[in-house]
């Protein structure tokens, strides 16, 4: 039979401990089972794993150089047994999480750090979309999990756990023909009359009321994109003042300076699942840790604040 899970547990123990007889202690058998086991062992690779001279029985060369892929096989081993035992309590064969593109930069890499520290074995996938199809994603069931900004209202078939939040600034670059025109003070007639970048999804009535405001508007579903088009000074658009920061303190981009108004509104991010579905282990689990992890004050799960 040479390796086994047993054989390479029994040959571990004795190279951890020493000795046959505390291999033996530790795993709970008599001395003489364990001897008996790497004699068996012993045999059918035909290699001497012990040096049984002295009075405690000594690796070999070849049980060192053995060692190392006991080892990696034993933790395979471990592995497997844990995502067995998680599969039969709920653990899902995969976990997707949709983020909103403009969330990239959010913190939720941390969690799947830790997830996947718990169920090594659980296959993650991370997709980026924008939020209307990020949750078109969650509902169709493609994606178990949704990281996206707050909806404009309540949806009953939703559940969400609020993560932190963000700001939303309208900005431009620099050099746009419109900051001079205005004398580097806008108004929000100005927002109206300029053309505006817009992060939607791709069905053209999915563009959140709230952030569209220009009667000439050009639309992207990549955040990446929208930054790209702002910059060369294309349009001006809402970003988030997290993703837009960098760009803004290097120079590539301001936030509109207003005459008559504040730049910025503040808006959760939550992580939202389908009430519709029964969540699974990793999905429960993620959840919590993202929680766990929020910066700020945070409300409770399932209750949208005022």
């Amino acid at each position: 039979m040479s390796f086994s899970s047993d054989s390479v547990e029994v040959f571990l123990a004795v190279i951890d401990h020493g000795s046959f007889s505390a291999a033996a202690r530790a795993l709970g058998r008599v001395p003489s089972a364990v001897s008996m086991a790497i004699a068996n062992l012993e045999a059918e690779l035909d290699l001497l794993l012990f040096d049984r001279a002295g009075r405690e029985p000594r690796p070999t060369e070849a049980a060192r150089s053995l060692e190392p892929q006991a080892r990696l096989l034993a933790a395979q081993l471990s592995q497997l047994q844990v995502q067995a035992l998680a599969l039969t309590q709920g653990l899902e064969h995969r976990l997707t999480l949709a983020i909103a593109p403009e969330l990239l930069a959010a913190p939720w890499s941390a969690p799947l750090a830790a997830l996947a520290q718990e169920y090594p074995l659980l296959e993650v996938e991370v997709l980026a979309a924008p939020q209307a199809d990020a949750l078109a994603l969650l509902h169709s069931g493609r994606a178990q999990l949704a990281l996206v900004f707050e909806r404009p209202s309540l949806d009953g078939r939703e559940g969400f756990q609020e993560v932190g939040s963000d700001t939303m600034v309208a900005v431009m670059a620099p050099d746009h023909p419109v900051l001079a025109a205005a004398g580097g003070r806008l108004r929000e007639e100005h927002l109206t009359t300029t053309r505006q970048i817009v992060v939607a999804g791709r069905d053209l009535a999915t563009s959140d009321p709230r952030f569209v405001f220009a009667r000439h508007v050009w639309r992207t579903d990549n955040a990446l994109a929208a930054l790209s088009l702002i910059t060369a000074g294309l349009g001006w658009g809402w970003l988030p003042r997290n993703f837009a920061g960098p760009h803004v303190a290097a120079g590539a981009l301001v936030e509109i300076p207003f005459e008559n108004l504040s730049n910025g509104l503040d808006l959760w991010v939550d992580v939202v699942w389908s009430r519709e579905r029964p969540l699974g282990l990793g999905a429960r689990r993620f959840v919590a840790l993202i929680a766990r992890d929020k910066k700020g004050d945070g409300s409770s799960s399932g209750e949208r604040r005022a």
